[in-house]
């Protein structure tokens, strides 16, 4: 991949809202899967198919898609130009640098940058960095308005707006204690001049920034990082926020290539076992402008730009490709004053095209595996109805034009099709059956990975946390924690693998004596969450063995370890429970869908058959209303057709209108 492109102006018209411009494909094309998936439960209704485990099915559809974020996080430490990166990709629009962004530190807390659509303006609220001290994460502070200090913010208004923002870069001094007692590495924090006795330290534990930008609407979400000291700081942050991010752009300086610091952030907290990294890590050398030499040209340039470019893909061990010299000052410039040659230059729309590529890609796949899959199969079995009920009615008509016809022919037709209803009748009744058996099932799953369960062994360990003489002691405990938890995953994953393969002879059973390809089970799964419970475990390992663990206090270490990797181990407990509980209903879904459309088309057939056979009308007048019947179900299946083709349309970014705003 060549950064020396030549500058063309109309290449770079199309690039210059590429991050926009694919966000928007994104989010229209989910729209319309969102506007398809509402024709299908229309569909359903007209024609009686509709049941409460459908609705209730493809109501989850429509909230994971409303739901659907990009979350990119961007990671680094100080001064590399993270949150000027941010104002060029995000904040151009407002036409000035919004973040507070200039030398030194300016990102002192986490801050996440997104839309509220429950809320009617944009604000910055902010969490005091005392907050430390309570026995609360984050993700609990997020449900205690009360806690945060808000700001209103006018996006009318680029001045007071940019102003209110530099609320983020706030700070007081403290003395080494209280630092230590807020988590705070004081060997690694600014002291005050003139006074060894007393540090600097962030003002702001947390930000969220709620902004009625169209960018944000679309559903980006981004999560601006401090450096290095304040990721050690707020375990919450690197267990939980960074590695669930689609994408991490991790912000390195061109004149300093990759330091110490860097390659412990990377090594640390970002290139882990378990990251939902899906979309990509890419690696940003920022700065390029310092490198730019008039005298002795681009070729030289260019040249300097490479060789730190690879070695810094080395001491990252990852592709060339995925890291990417720019400047975001330069970029932001161009953005702001129109000037499309420097935003060329500077790089910025080769870094858009590439991460918006991958996240949304991946994106594309997860809601495919998540819904779309399971849709399209549902409305498949729906078109093979139909085209059974259709052939059953070509049959009649072709009775009808015979010599021989008598009704004897028709009455024989309506008794096959009363004894195909039968049939699906007692198919139902017997899933009915076998839906008892799996609510039994579920239920042991779910007692498996109970609530009370989990809370038994929290209680356990914050005991044996608290009654530990030392740290050694302490660490065992943390530990421990993980290993009860393991033993309850092995006993969940064994009661499963018996519901797998009772599922498995239901649909075998079901599917003997009809002939269907679209009916496949929906086994009992939580490898995702056993591969993020590694993961935790990993990083709970790597926080007890830091050094400043040993001289922690008892009680803040273990309000850390429950605020971070407890509170983390129980929104995994949550949806394993939320899996157990589905899981009975989803397994069957598409065999009482199967029957209960089969039962109530043959039905209707049936009753519309029996009233043709009967009727002392012409042959004529039973033709009519034939072709009637023939022309209702002709048009329901079309229909069906129509929205399996609209579901089945290509994402955009597999769309040869989007390749040409990517490429």
């Amino acid at each position: 991949m060549s950064f020396n492109a030549p500058l063309n102006k109309s290449n770079n018209a199309k690039s210059l809202q590429g991050l926009s411009k694919q966000v928007e494909a994104y989010n229209e094309w989910k729209n319309h899967l969102k506007d398809e998936i509402q024709h299908y439960q229309h569909w359903l209704e007209e024609n009686h198919l509709n049941s409460d485990d459908i609705h209730q099915r493809l109501m989850r559809g429509l909230n994971l898609l409303q739901d659907d974020e990009l979350t990119i996080a961007f990671v680094g430490e100080y001064s590399r130009g993270k949150t000027e990166l941010i104002n060029a990709l995000v904040f151009s629009e407002f036409g000035q640098r919004m973040l507070p962004s200039q030398a030194g530190r300016t990102t002192m807390c986490p801050t996440e940058i997104f839309y509220d659509a429950t809320r009617t303006c944009s604000y910055l609220k902010l969490l005091p960095i005392e907050t430390r001290i309570q026995a609360l994460s984050i993700s609990e502070y997020k449900h205690d308005p009360e806690a945060w200090h808000e700001i209103p913010i006018d996006i009318s208004d680029p001045e007071k707006m940019s102003f209110s923002l530099r609320q983020l870069a706030s700070t007081r001094t403290a003395t080494l204690l209280e630092a230590r007692s807020l988590g705070f590495d004081d060997r690694m924090l600014e002291h005050e001049p003139g006074d060894t006795g007393k540090v600097i330290i962030p003002v702001w534990r947390h930000a969220m920034i709620s902004l009625d930008s169209p960018l944000l609407k679309k559903g980006l979400r981004v999560l601006d990082t401090p450096g290095l000291n304040a990721l050690g700081s707020e375990p919450e942050l690197t267990v939980s926020m960074i590695p669930k991010a689609q994408a991490i752009v991790f912000v390195l300086s061109v004149d300093t290539g990759v330091t110490a610091s860097d390659k412990t952030i990377w090594n640390k907290f970002i290139n882990i076992e378990g990251a939902d990294h899906r979309a990509g890590r890419f690696a940003v050398l920022n700065k390029i402008d310092v490198l730019w030499d008039d005298l002795q040209g681009d070729t030289h340039t260019q040249a300097s730009i490479e060789k730190v470019r690879r070695t810094s893909a080395d001491h990252l061990k990852m592709s060339i490709d995925d890291v990417i010299p720019l400047s975001a000052k330069q970029g932001l410039i161009g953005r702001v004053k129109k000037d499309d040659l420097l935003l060329q230059k500077s790089a910025l729309p080769k870094l858009e095209k590439l991460i918006s590529k991958r996240i949304l890609a991946q994106k594309e796949v997860l809601i495919y595996e998540a819904l779309i899959g399971d849709v399209v199969g549902m409305l498949k079995n729906s078109q093979s109805i139909l085209n059974e009920r259709l052939a059953g009615l070509y049959l009649s008509m072709d009775g009808l034009t015979t010599s021989n016809v008598s009704p004897d022919k028709l009455q024989h037709l309506a008794d096959k099709t009363h004894k195909d209803h039968d049939l699906y009748y007692k198919k139902l009744i017997t899933l009915k059956s076998s839906r008892r058996l799996m609510q039994s099932q579920g239920e042991i799953l779910q007692q498996l990975m109970s609530t009370s369960r989990f809370d038994d062994i929290v209680q356990q360990t914050r005991q044996d946390l608290q009654d530990s003489w030392s740290t050694l002691g302490m660490i065992h405990a943390m530990s421990q924690f993980f290993v009860k938890i393991e033993k309850e995953i092995v006993n969940i994953c064994t009661e499963a693998k018996l519901a797998d393969k009772m599922v498995s002879a239901i649909y075998q059973r079901f599917t003997a004596d009809i002939h269907t390809k679209y009916l496949k089970p929906r086994t009992f799964s939580i490898k995702s969450q056993q591969k993020q419970l590694i993961a935790l475990k990993a990083k709970s390992a790597q926080f007890r063995r830091q050094p400043k663990v040993l001289m922690t206090e008892q009680s803040i270490l273990i309000q850390r370890f429950f605020n971070t990797f407890v509170a983390e181990a129980r929104l995994l407990q949550q949806q394993i429970m939320e899996e157990a509980i589905r899981w009975p209903d989803e397994a069957l879904l598409p065999l009482m869908q199967y029957a209960l459309e089969q039962k109530n088309l043959l039905e209707e057939q049936v009753a519309n058959l029996k009233s043709v056979a009967k009727s002392n009308r012409s042959i004529k007048s039973q033709q009519t209303e034939l072709e009637k019947m023939i022309s209702v179900s002709r048009e329901q299946l079309a229909k069906a057709e129509q929205i399996e083709l609209a579901l089945s349309q290509p994402p955009p970014s597999q769309n040869d209108a989007f390749q040409g705003i990517a490429n």
